[in-house]
């Protein structure tokens, strides 16, 4: 059986890899992959957590962060799509305008 902790230290390497990808690379694409990494870190600690107190609230609420990343996702591409369609590039570091 693996120790809890063996799954903390894979979640917090996680979160920090996808928090360097979105604060390091200025591509959309790559950013809205990285916030989904940092969901998934945090997806296998409350599975972890679930698992070790023998609770099933953490892997419900597992099922509710998959919904909103999922969402995130559907909404995150589209904007990518308006956004390219509008500057024809996906930098942000390029897109200097914002238009209410």
């Amino acid at each position: 059986m693996v120790p809890l902790n063996w799954y903390i230290w894979l979640s917090g390497v996680m979160f920090c890899i996808g928090m360097f990808g979105y604060l390091a690379r200025r591509n959309i694409i790559i950013m809205l992959l990285s916030v989904e990494i940092m969901f998934n870190s945090v997806n296998i600690s409350l599975v972890a957590f679930s698992h070790y107190l023998e609770d099933l609230t953490g892997q419900i609420m597992v099922f509710m962060v998959i919904a909103v990343a999922a969402a995130e996702a559907a909404i995150g591409l589209a904007l990518v799509i308006l956004l390219y369609r509008n500057y024809e590039t996906i930098s942000v570091d390029e897109v200097s305008e914002m238009k209410g």
